[in-house]
């Protein structure tokens, strides 16, 4: 039998702060290619990142560094200020899937998650999280899991790149009302 933990931290006292959605390996599991998955609930790391550190530090100690690959991260700080300290993060092209966020802590080591999109359905998202922390699953990197994920449920939307004006809309960029606006206000008035 296997035992898989999510870690969720308790109720956030302020119900305008979420939660991090986050599903881990058990401690003492066999390390694999992925520690778990992350599910966040934009492409903003400055938002994004100090929810996480929120639940990660008390359990793998205070969380440091991170490393993304930019393909899915729009801006990336080179510092972000969570609760009690600063995250430097790094970006690599190449050597990092673009699937998922490597973590690096001081006083225990590195882990590596498997990224969600934040536009995935919450099925396919529930699976790809059982799937990453699974430690007797298939050892799969992160973009492999995707991949899986869309070939057999068609979940198109979990392994998508979203395009620059995409990721601008998703993260609250202008809304169609004003793009619709902006459209009218460029048209000549009828009878002028």
């Amino acid at each position: 039998m296997s035992a898989t933990i999510s870690l969720l931290p308790p109720p956030p006292t302020d119900p305008a702060v979420p939660a991090a959605r986050l599903s881990l390996k058990a401690p003492g599991t066999p390390r694999g290619l992925l520690d778990g998955a992350w599910w966040p609930r934009s492409r903003d790391l400055l938002r994004e990142l100090p929810e996480l550190t929120d639940v990660l530090d008390p359990h793998w100690g205070r969380i440091t560094r991170i490393a993304v690959n930019p393909a899915h991260w729009p801006v990336i700080p080179r510092k972000v200020p969570v609760h009690g300290h600063v995250v430097k993060v790094g970006w690599f092209t190449p050597e990092l899937d673009p699937h998922k966020v490597l973590l690096l802590s001081y006083s225990v080591g590195r882990w590596d998650l498997l990224v969600i999109p934040p536009e995935t359905r919450p099925a396919a998202a529930a699976r790809l999280m059982a799937a990453a922390s699974d430690p007797t699953g298939a050892q799969l990197t992160a973009s492999a899991l995707m991949a899986v994920e869309e070939a057999r449920h068609g979940d198109s939307s979990a392994g998508r790149v979203q395009n620059p004006e995409e990721a601008w809309e998703y993260e609250g960029g202008a809304s169609s009302t004003h793009a619709a606006a902006v459209a009218l206000a460029g048209r000549p008035k009828a009878g002028v």
